[in-house]
C-alpha cells in the first residue's frame, strides 16, 4: 500500500466544498478534513473584482473574530500547482486556528481590503453568501 505525503491547506471562501472553485482542490487529488474556525484575530472582507467572488482573510492585532474555514488534505506534490494559481491579493501564509493547530492557508494583503466590504461579523462565507 502507497501512503501519499499529504499537506494540509485551510481555505475560507470559493474553495470550500460546493463553492464555484473547489475543484481547483478536488481535480489536484485534495479532499476534505475537516470545518473549523480560525483563532479570534482574525477578520473577513468581501473582496472587489473577483468573479467568482472572493473573500479576503486577514490577521489583526484588536477587532477581529473566529472566521469558519474548511481544512483539506492535498497531496503534497500538488501543493505547489494549487498555491501558484491564487492570484494577488491572496496569497498563502501560516493560519491559526481556535483549538491553537497552526496550518496553511489563504491569507490576504491587507491593502485589498481597504477598500473592500468587512463581512467579519457575519463569522464566515457561507454566512454571507446566505446573507446575499
Amino acid at each position: 500500500m502507497t501512503t501519499e505525503k499529504m499537506m494540509h491547506v485551510a481555505v475560507c471562501g470559493a474553495h470550500m466544498t460546493g463553492l464555484p472553485l473547489n475543484s481547483q482542490l478536488t481535480n489536484l487529488g485534495a479532499h476534505f478534513l475537516e470545518a473549523t474556525t480560525t483563532s479570534s484575530d482574525y477578520k473577513l472582507y468581501k473582496l472587489n473584482g473577483f468573479s467568482p467572488a472572493r473573500p479576503g482573510l486577514i490577521r489583526v492585532v484588536t477587532g477581529g473574530t473566529e472566521i469558519a474555514l474548511e481544512i483539506w488534505a492535498i497531496p503534497i506534490q500538488h501543493y505547489g500547482t494549487f498555491v501558484s494559481g491564487v492570484p494577488a491579493p491572496l496569497g498563502f501564509g501560516t493560519l491559526t486556528l481556535a483549538d491553537g493547530r497552526t496550518v496553511n492557508g489563504f491569507l490576504c494583503e491587507h491593502y485589498a481590503t481597504l477598500d473592500a466590504v468587512d463581512i467579519s461579523h457575519l463569522g464566515g462565507w457561507r454566512n454571507y453568501l446566505a446573507s446575499q
